[in-house]
């Protein structure tokens, strides 16, 4: 046998030499996948255990009305009362003869939801559960019932403050909606059709949805009937983030869309509620419209932000600020307005009194304006009465855009309140398509004041004829930015 000695520093060099083989003969390394993100379904039962109890059952009465009475005997105002607050046409169907009862007897009215805010029974449900009843029953998950006061109904935002008379209750946690992510797991609990202490399960579907409501509402695809009305939305963490309030449905059912109302807005509402049954808003003396993304670039706005000021109410804190129609509302204080949404929002949110500053943007520039924030009356709209004017006793000339105009006389000027315009005698053409009007006040054009009907064609003529041209138009006491585009 023969063997072969090396030395220590060969045998070194022959293994590295081996290891480096094996490492360019060997395959590549798999890389580790990534962790799993999701990792089973949900278990609500804890979630169930913790909330249910402080759940509660709403049911109304009212006088001076039957009953309607379906096939099976059961009462179907809770359905009726579904149509009516989601706007769902009521279907035809015969009303059945019931027994003559006295105009004073309670009917009942329909039912809801809600839940109890803390342990001596102040309970949180919408406005409209609660509206027009003479009589509310709250009936606990322990099957007590309890005759209810309404300390307060908010219809703006659809909260109610109701009160029965019982302690040591169950109660709710309120979380944090700041911290609501968009595909987090979240329940309902309340009673659909009647049925008591039912339970749905979703996730978030978006965050601060407009729906047209003074509220930002968080949309879910948790499955909401009529009586889950002002039941709690409940995270994984057993907090209540919102009350269910609306759905979207095109048949009358769930259809996978839910609306809540953020709990933090309704906080802030059910408190006021408790201190004076009422909510004080803010107002300023505007009617608004959202800027659409062709008239912010067309008068250089740059992108649709802020709430277009359409018309401003005579002798309002708007119109004392020096606030104008036409004018682009962008900033309130240091607060961006994002949308025109937002505006009634953030103004509602200020205390009658108080002294808010105004950024808008007019003619090209931006300007702060100083206004005092009135109380808002919920009952109270702003007037819009369009001033009466003399029509044309002969067809006018029409000039540049297909327009014949003619200047403001003073008494013109003082009806309208306006320094400046020229008034719309005829419109066609181009400027007609673009839904100009005879009697319309045209205030500026490309962001320029006009004065007179010469200054008009004169600054019509210094612009590109081949491109579209905005020009703020007012109608009775109402402007909107009209966009002329030249013929092709």
């Amino acid at each position: 046998m023969k063997f072969v000695f090396l030395s220590a520093s060969s045998l070194t060099l022959r293994l590295a030499a081996g290891c480096l083989a094996l490492a360019l003969t060997a395959p590549a390394a798999v890389a580790a996948p990534p962790p799993l993100l999701v990792q089973g379904l949900p278990d609500f039962t804890e979630l169930v255990d913790k909330v249910g109890p402080a759940v509660v059952n709403i049911r109304t009465s009212e006088r001076g009305k039957v009953a309607r009475v379906g096939p099976s005997g059961e009462g179907e105002e809770d359905m009726l009362e579904f149509f009516r607050r989601f706007g769902v046409p009521i279907p035809n169907r015969p009303t059945p003869r019931t027994p003559s009862t006295p105009d004073d007897e309670l009917r009942p009215r329909g039912v809801g939801s809600g839940f109890i805010l803390n342990a001596d029974g102040y309970v949180m449900t919408n406005a409209h559960v609660v509206d027009g009843a003479e009589e509310v029953i709250v009936t606990l998950a322990d099957k007590r019932e309890f005759k209810a006061r309404v300390i307060g109904a908010d219809k703006s935002s659809d909260i109610a403050l109701l009160k029965i008379d019982a302690s040591s209750l169950p109660t709710v946690r309120i979380g944090d909606v700041g911290k609501l992510k968009v595909g987090e797991w979240v329940i309902a609990i309340g009673s659909p059709f009647g049925l008591e202490s039912t339970v749905t399960a979703g996730i978030v579907s978006a965050k601060s949805r407009e729906t047209g409501d003074l509220l930002p509402l968080i949309q879910t695809d948790v499955a909401i009937n009529p009586g889950n009305s002002g039941g709690p939305l409940i995270n994984m963490r057993g907090e209540v983030v919102g009350i269910n309030s609306q759905i979207y449905s095109r048949s009358g059912g769930y259809m996978g869309i839910s609306f809540s109302i953020p709990i933090d807005e309704a906080t802030r509402v059910s408190e006021q509620l408790r201190a004076g049954g009422r909510v004080i808003r803010g107002r300023i003396g505007v009617v608004i419209d959202r800027v659409t993304r062709e008239v912010a670039e067309s008068i250089g706005l740059g992108k649709p932000v802020g709430a277009l000021v359409r018309s401003v109410e005579s002798g309002g804190p708007a119109e004392k600020a020096g606030v104008e129609a036409g004018d682009i509302i962008t900033k309130v204080d240091s607060r961006s307005i994002e949308g025109a949404t937002e505006l009634p929002r953030i103004v509602g949110g200020i205390k009658p009194g108080s002294k808010a500053t105004l950024q808008v943007y007019r003619r090209g520039n931006y300007r702060d304006l100083a206004v005092v924030v009135a109380e808002r009356d919920p009952e109270k709209s702003a007037a819009r009465s369009a001033p009466e004017r003399e029509g044309p006793k002969t067809a006018p000339a029409v000039g540049p855009l297909g327009l014949a105009l003619s200047d403001l006389t003073e008494p013109q000027k003082r009806e309208l309140k306006l320094k400046n315009g020229v008034r719309v005698d005829a419109a066609e053409g181009i400027s007609a398509r673009a839904g100009v009007r005879e009697g319309d006040v045209i205030l500026t054009v490309e962001n320029t004041e006009i004065t007179s009907a010469r200054q008009f064609e004169a600054t019509v003529a210094r612009l590109d004829k081949g491109k579209p041209l905005s020009l703020l138009v007012r109608r009775g006491d109402v402007a909107n930015f009209l966009i002329v585009r030249p013929t092709r």
